[in-house]
């Protein structure tokens, strides 16, 4: 079953979808319904609350249920494990991932692929996620989103 709750964000609405093992969405949009809450939504609304109050909040203390390919899988772990207020570019994780896959190299494009199709933004980081020269890239909220993500963790962008 799919749970599907509101939040009032200081970014404007949200709205946060679960299944019984996770979160699994959460979209820059007020939810066209909503149903009863679960624990999983519960948790991510606590961890959204203690975020936006300027807190650091452990993404590992919300149950996720990604769904994606091997290599999104592989890159939305690795953006879990960005620290708040840090950034790294796109060519970064494009040779971290080239290593762990054994490859001699990897597209800034392909990261870019997988960033830009993570379902649930701002627990699962994808805004600390920069072009080269700590450059604004695009984000699936749009960069005035992003911009003002960066901005609350005090995290440096160009």
């Amino acid at each position: 079953m799919e749970y599907i709750a509101h939040y009032d964000s200081p970014l404007g609405p949200l709205t946060l979808s679960a299944d019984e093992a996770g979160l699994t969405g959460i979209s820059f949009a007020a939810p066209e319904k909503v149903t009863d809450d679960n624990a999983v939504l519960t948790q991510a609304k606590r961890w959204l609350d203690a975020y936006f109050r300027g807190e650091t909040p452990d993404p590992a203390s919300v149950s996720l249920s990604l769904k994606g390919t091997p290599f999104q899988l592989l890159i939305w772990n690795r953006l879990l494990a960005i620290p708040y207020g840090e950034s790294v570019t796109y060519g970064e994780l494009a040779r971290e991932a080239a290593q762990y896959l054994g490859k001699r190299a990897m597209s800034a494009q392909a990261i870019g692929g997988a960033v830009g199709r993570n379902p649930i933004p701002i627990l699962v980081p994808c805004h600390r996620v920069l072009g080269a020269g700590n450059r604004l890239t695009g984000y699936s909220g749009g960069l005035d989103i992003k911009i003002r993500l960066l901005t609350h963790e005090g995290c440096p962008f160009r």
